[in-house]
C-alpha cells in the first residue's frame, strides 16, 4: 500500500468517537460575526456597511489582493457593527457584526436537492465562479482555491490530487462528507479537471476509511480518468507534499509548489464547495466540522453557517465535559489550544473542536536533547528539528534559511516523537515568522 518515503509517525487516529455520526445542521445564531480573515493572504476588505440589510449569499468583502478571498453572507439580518475583534489565540482584526433576521437566500442560489451533472462552463468561467464565491482550502492551509487554478506562465497541471486523507486525529468530517455528499464530490472533481484541462485525478483516501474507499471507488469507476488510492496508515499522509508523492511518486523541490510536479492538490470539502458554487450558485458560507473528545457527550460531524459562535456548536455536542483540560481548534496534532471559545465563530479555518481532558492536556517535563535523532528520521520534510530548535533560540536566522526552516509544515511529527519532551515546533514556529518576513522584505527589495 503506498505512502510517502521519507518520516512520518503512527499516532493512534481515535476516530471512534464521532465515526459514522451522520451530518447534523447547527440551528442559525442569533448575532453571526465574520472576521475578514478567513484565508491565506491578504485580508478582505468590506463592502457593507452599518445598517445594511443582508441576504444569505451576498457578498459582504471582497478578496484584498491576488492572495486573498471573498467573504460571503451566511446569514440573513442587518449589519450592525464592522469593527476591531479578536479571536481565540490572540490574533487581532476586524470583523462584521450581523443580527440574524429569518433566513432570506439570494434568489439565483439553487436550493433544491436535485444533482446537477453537467457543466456547460469553460474553465475560465468557472474559475471565476469559486473565486467569487471565496472557495479555500477546507484541509487547513485556507489557501485560495481558484490561485490554485491559476498556474504560474510555463507550469502545467497535468493531475489533480483529492485529499481525502483526513489523517488528523479525532477528526472526522470529511470521512462523513464522502460517505453523504461522494456524487457531489465526484462532480466537482470533474468541474477542477476541466478548469485545469487535465484528462487524470487521483483521490487518496487513507485505509482507515475503508468504507469511504468502496463508496467513492462505485462511484468513480463511472467516470473515466478519476481513480481511488488506498493509502497506508500513517500521519502527516494528508500533507500536501506527502500526498504528492504518495500518490505520484514525486517530490516536491523545496521552496516550491506542488505545480513544480505537475500537480494540483484540493480537499474532498473545498472540491464539495466547488461543485456547490459552480452547479449550484452557492457560495462558500458554511462547513462541516468535528466536534469530538473521549468525554463529549454528543461527539459528531456538524454543518456549521460561518459566524456561528462555537458556545452554540458546543451546547450542540452536549456541552463542555466535566475535567476538560484544554480545546483544540482543529485535531492534536497541527490545532492550537484555543485561550477562550466565548465570542469565538466558526469560519473556514475550523476544522473541528478537540476537548481534552486534564489528564491528556499536561505536557511532560521538557528534558535536555539526548541527540536520538528521532525527529530527524520523523519529519517528513526531512529537516533537523533539533538544530532549527537551536538555531532560533540563538536568533541565527540566515542558519535557519540556510537549513530550510521554511519547509516546516507545522505537523509536530518532531514533537510527537520526541523521548526528551522537547518542545520543537515551539522554537521553530518563530524562525519561520522571522524568516519569512526577511524573504518578503528581500523580495520587495529586488522587485
Amino acid at each position: 500500500m503506498k505512502s510517502f518515503h521519507i518520516g512520518g509517525v503512527h499516532p493512534h487516529d481515535n476516530k471512534q468517537f464521532s465515526a459514522h455520526q451522520p451530518i447534523t445542521e447547527c440551528p442559525l445564531p442569533k448575532q453571526a460575526i465574520i472576521p475578514l480573515v478567513q484565508h491565506i493572504g491578504a485580508p478582505a476588505q468590506a463592502v457593507v456597511k452599518e445598517g445594511d440589510q443582508i441576504k444569505v449569499g451576498e457578498l459582504l468583502a471582497k478578496a484584498g489582493g491576488f492572495v486573498s478571498a471573498n467573504i460571503c453572507s451566511p446569514v440573513s439580518g442587518t449589519v450592525t457593527k464592522i469593527g476591531d475583534w479578536t479571536d481565540a489565540w490572540g490574533a487581532q482584526g476586524q470583523a462584521i457584526f450581523i443580527d440574524v433576521q429569518g433566513d432570506v437566500w439570494a434568489p439565483e442560489i439553487d436550493r433544491t436537492p436535485d444533482l446537477k451533472h453537467q457543466c456547460t462552463l469553460d474553465s475560465k468561467a468557472i474559475i471565476d465562479k469559486i473565486a467569487a464565491a471565496g472557495i479555500v482550502g477546507l484541509g487547513g492551509a485556507c489557501f485560495p482555491t481558484h490561485v490554485k487554478l491559476l498556474p504560474p506562465p510555463g507550469k502545467k497541471a497535468e493531475v489533480l490530487i483529492v485529499n481525502g486523507v483526513e489523517c488528523e486525529p479525532y477528526l472526522t468530517c470529511d470521512h462523513q462528507l464522502m460517505l453523504e455528499h461522494g456524487e457531489e464530490i465526484i462532480i466537482g472533481i470533474q468541474i477542477l479537471m476541466k478548469a485545469l484541462n487535465v484528462s487524470r485525478a487521483i483521490i487518496g483516501i487513507e485505509n482507515n476509511k475503508k468504507d469511504a474507499i468502496e463508496h467513492m471507488r462505485r462511484l468513480a469507476e463511472k467516470h473515466l480518468g478519476i481513480e481511488v488510492l488506498p493509502l497506508q496508515l500513517k500521519y502527516p499522509q494528508g500533507g500536501e507534499k506527502q500526498l504528492i508523492d504518495a500518490c505520484i511518486g514525486r517530490q516536491v523541490p523545496s521552496g516550491a509548489l506542488p505545480i513544480e510536479v505537475g500537480a494540483v492538490v484540493d480537499n474532498v470539502a473545498t472540491i464539495y464547495a466547488v461543485y456547490e458554487a459552480v452547479q449550484k450558485n452557492k457560495p462558500l458560507i458554511s462547513r462541516v466540522m468535528t466536534v469530538t473528545g473521549k468525554h463529549v457527550a454528543k461527539p459528531g460531524n456538524y454543518s456549521v453557517r460561518f459566524g456561528t459562535p462555537i458556545d452554540e456548536v458546543i451546547a450542540l455536542a452536549g456541552g463542555v465535559p466535566a475535567h476538560t483540560g484544554k480545546v483544540i481548534g482543529g485535531g492534536p496534532m497541527m490545532g492550537r489550544a484555543m485561550d477562550h471559545t466565548e465570542g469565538m465563530p466558526a469560519n473556514k479555518r475550523l476544522s473541528g473542536l478537540l476537548f481534552l481532558d486534564e489528564a491528556d492536556s499536561v505536557r511532560p517535563e521538557e528534558d535536555n536533547c539526548i541527540r536520538c535523532g528521532k525527529c530527524v528520521q520523523a519529519c517528513p520534510m526531512g529537516l533537523e528539528p533539533y538544530l532549527l530548535q537551536r538555531l532560533s533560540q540563538l536568533e541565527m536566522w540566515d542558519e535557519c534559511e540556510k537549513h530550510d526552516v521554511m519547509d516546516c509544515i507545522d505537523c509536530g511529527c518532531c514533537v510527537f516523537t520526541c523521548p526528551a519532551h522537547r518542545r520543537l515546533l515551539d522554537g521553530i514556529r518563530p524562525a519561520k515568522a522571522k524568516v519569512g518576513a526577511i524573504l518578503r522584505e528581500r523580495a520587495a527589495a529586488n522587485k
